[in-house]
């Protein structure tokens, strides 16, 4: 599949990003490539339908399954008709529905309209307001191309209705670029079609990536339709996609005459009475990623454990018995610094952070308890060393910055939040967004729903720390360390099942995943 990338410098170094443009920027995007190919936009939109009818064929090869195609006025109901006509053309059973047009269309729609063959087996209705809504086959596929991405008010009326009538009695829809009714840029309140796939084309949209959209999209693909690659030169975006290109742009190969010294000095501080587990996995991980010397400062409880499970660490012992509680005597040694996993709130544990806090100058990962402390002192906050990477789930999260009415809103609060502070925000979930200081967010795209288990946070905040020591910059280690964590759970999901998964297996599978980031095609 071809995709478009733009360089984007930071820290001196160049990242090659795949772009998430808004809905009007890809519409520019379509006028562009129209104008400077050139290629005329009934042509762009054959390239278009080309690339959704390849693609379904794939998924759904049966040409004796029934196929119900809904066409609204627009370029979208435009798509729709181009795809009837080839999936026509390969002996599917095609059925068009052109709805609620009132001669009101698009001028590719009704050039596609013309170009549709006019034969028995191929049923073009029209569906007018009143007109009782399709009885919808069980065994059909339903293709929505009601409208696109350009839709700006929430449907209502005849295009509701009908979208609710197909949301209640179509066992598989899929959608040609975007759910219609769903706003590709903004919270969707609304009515809009609740597809089983979704084909976009180019890029992914922003509303994919976010919980609150999960019914609406159901799986999603990207299928280039070839757009034009210098149109990014001058486009200004604030939302990009985490993919393999992106990560082998900086990844680092070690060379002959490296030595330990050579790749940092970690320090994890974790663990309490009952917690030691958050240690273990978390300094297993720092090791995998790379780090070249690793100590993890534990409770005593946690001493003896650490020095048999991870022998490849050296243990700092805490003056407590159970939890942390006092720096260890120097930090001078190290290169970078995780806190947080298993830590336990103990007001000791309190005091011992914000020491940390206005000790340390360097980036460090702060995670779980860390967070948690945090969100309990909030005048802490400036005290964060900048470029920092903040790793909280949606609770931690809330807990740090407040509630939010909606996924939007809180991406947006994300955003500010790590302008503010001058750090790196890494909201973990389905799609991990990474914000930046300068107001930029990164979406991963690996990863499955079989992480979402105890104990996955501790390995990716290991993981971070370890690249962090060895001399990766903060957005650098950001992206590689989620990027690196979600392709362990891949193939872990692939070797055992999501419902297997453990987060030891994540560890296990970082040195397969390292092999796959650095072999080239």
């Amino acid at each position: 599949m071809k995709k478009e990338y733009w360089i984007l410098m930071t820290g001196g170094v160049s990242l090659s990003v795949m772009m998430i443009p808004d809905a009007q920027q890809t519409r520019n995007w379509d006028a562009y490539t129209i104008a400077h190919e050139p290629i005329a936009s009934i042509d762009l939109m054959e390239r278009a339908a080309r690339a959704f009818s390849s693609w379904f064929q794939h998924h759904f090869p049966d040409i004796d399954r029934p196929i119900y195609i809904f066409c609204g006025p627009g370029n979208n109901g435009g798509d729709g008709l181009a795809v009837a006509r080839m999936l026509h053309q390969q002996f599917f059973s095609v059925t068009v529905y052109l709805c609620y047009t009132d001669g009101n269309t698009s001028a590719d729609f009704r050039a596609n309209l013309e170009r549709l063959p006019r034969l028995q087996e191929l049923q073009i209705f029209e569906l007018q307001s009143l007109d009782p809504l399709p009885a919808i086959p069980q065994n059909a596929v339903v293709i929505d191309a009601l409208f696109g991405s350009g839709l700006n008010r929430a449907l209502q009326g005849d295009f509701e209705q009908l979208i609710l009538h197909l949301n209640a009695h179509a066992k598989t829809v899929v959608s040609i670029d975007i759910p219609s009714g769903l706003f590709a840029d903004r919270h969707t309140e609304g009515t809009s079609i609740h597809a089983h796939h979704t084909l976009s084309f180019e890029t992914p949209k922003l509303a994919f990536l976010f919980p609150e959209n999960a019914d609406r999209v159901g799986e999603w693909s990207v299928q280039s339709i070839g757009l034009h690659p210098d149109f990014g030169a001058t486009l200004a975006v604030s939302n990009h996609y985490i993919d393999l290109k992106l990560i082998r742009s900086f990844i680092r190969k070690r060379k002959k005459y490296d030595h330990k010294g050579n790749y940092g000095h970690a320090l994890l501080i974790a663990g309490s009475f009952g917690k030691a587990g958050a240690a273990i996995l978390s300094a297993r991980a720092c090791l995998r990623s790379g780090a070249g010397l690793l100590t993890v400062h534990v409770p005593r409880c946690a001493y003896e454990v650490l020095q048999a499970t991870v022998p490849e660490a050296m243990v700092s012992p805490d003056w407590h018995q159970y939890f942390f509680s006092k720096l260890p005597e120097s930090l001078e040694a190290f290169q970078a610094i995780g806190i947080g996993c298993g830590l336990d709130r103990q007001g000791e544990t309190a005091t011992a952070l914000l020491q940390l806090l206005e000790t340390w100058n360097k980036p460090m990962v702060l995670d779980a308890d860390a967070l948690n402390l945090l969100s309990e002192h909030p005048d802490w906050y400036i005290k964060i060393p900048q470029n920092s990477i903040l790793t909280p789930h949606p609770k931690e999260f809330e807990r740090l910055f407040g509630k939010s009415e909606n996924d939007f809103e809180r991406n947006a609060l994300q955003r500010r939040k790590a302008q503010e502070l001058k750090v790196y925000i890494l909201l973990k979930g389905a799609h991990s967004c990474i914000a930046t200081p300068d107001g930029l967010c990164y979406f991963n795209s690996t990863g499955n729903p079989g992480m979402a288990t105890g104990g996955s946070g501790d390995v990716l905040t290991g993981i971070l720390t370890g690249l962090l020591a060895q001399g990766y910059s903060s957005l650098e280690s950001a992206l590689l360390g989620v990027y690196l964590h979600g392709l362990a759970g891949d193939l872990a999901a692939a070797a055992n099942s999501a419902e297997a998964l453990i987060a030891g297996d994540l560890v296990a599978k970082m040195g397969e995943g390292f092999q796959i980031l650095y072999a080239r095609d």
